[in-house]
């Protein structure tokens, strides 16, 4: 009887050992950061979808600039390791991002709906929706102020397919027709070439636009405000509070020290010369 006592006190000890052994194990294996990973693998992949002033890809030589991919070598170099863009498209940047196919997503807008599938840094700046159209255009009313004012049968938006203003615009207008596009140079080209009448997108990259085409080119902010956002970093699901905290005091600092805003004033002048 004894005996029996005693081994099966050793085997309920055995076990809670095997039991603390096996969670000391996972309490290990957890300890290491997702970012401690990427430093192992030596290289920060950042999916880029092109959005000038945010995201830009020179055509010729494949190069990455625009104050996100400025922002995406900056986190790199704090990480010590390479920055490495990945080439993928609007409509692909968060199923991208859940797949594991690169690190983090740049200029991502923050919605509910995309938190429900990834996480999102802290906004690096706001975004806003605008309007931009021919202000001698007939179906453009003066003093049109909301999105109800331009939504008519005989109006066609043009909007980059998958992206924010794709899925605000298409969740505010009952009439127009919404004619999406792959490419921001599609969706102006279909303004300028008068395919479409209205172009939707970011209110600093239409305010690129009407810059460069000061002759015709006017830009609204509707009010009520179309889906007025954070931009920031998308981050895979799985990201512990840590990790998240690693990109949001990144941000913070550069936010908080006007180093971000030089970075858009940077890339905004690149555009300007571009078109010129």
């Amino acid at each position: 009887m004894i005996s029996n006592v005693i081994t099966s006190a050793l085997r309920t000890t055995a076990a809670l050992a095997l039991v603390a052994g096996l969670a000391t194990t996972a309490m290990a294996q957890t300890a290491e950061g997702y970012w401690q990973g990427v430093q192992k693998n030596g290289a920060l992949r950042c999916g880029a979808a092109v959005a000038p002033p945010y995201v830009m890809r020179d055509p010729a030589t494949g190069e990455y600039s625009g104050f996100f991919a400025d922002l995406c070598r900056e986190l790199a170099e704090v990480l010590q390791v390479k920055p490495v863009f990945v080439d993928t498209t609007w409509d692909n940047i968060v199923a991208g991002l859940q797949a594991g196919k690169w690190d983090v997503s740049l200029a991502l807008n923050r919605t509910p709906a995309r938190a429900m599938a990834v996480q999102f840094s802290i906004p690096a700046m706001e975004y806003q929706i605008s309007l931009a159209y021919n202000k001698d255009n007939p179906k453009i009313l003066a003093g049109a102020a909301s999105v109800a004012d331009i939504d008519k049968a005989d109006v066609t938006l043009a909007v980059m397919s998958g992206s924010a203003q794709d899925k605000a615009i298409s969740g505010a207008v009952k009439k127009a027709t919404i004619l999406r596009l792959p490419t921001n140079d599609e969706t102006r080209l279909a303004v300028v070439s008068r395919r479409a009448d209205i172009l939707v997108d970011a209110s600093d990259t239409n305010q690129l636009f009407t810059q460069s085409n000061p002759d015709w080119a006017v830009a609204l902010n509707p009010t009520p405000a179309l889906a007025k956002q954070g931009v920031a970093f998308g981050l895979p699901h799985q990201l512990s509070a840590s990790d998240v905290e690693v990109v949001d005091i990144f941000l913070e600092e550069r936010v908080a020290t006007g180093h971000v805003e030089e970075l858009i004033s940077k890339a905004v002048d690149q555009v300007l010369k571009a078109s010129q």
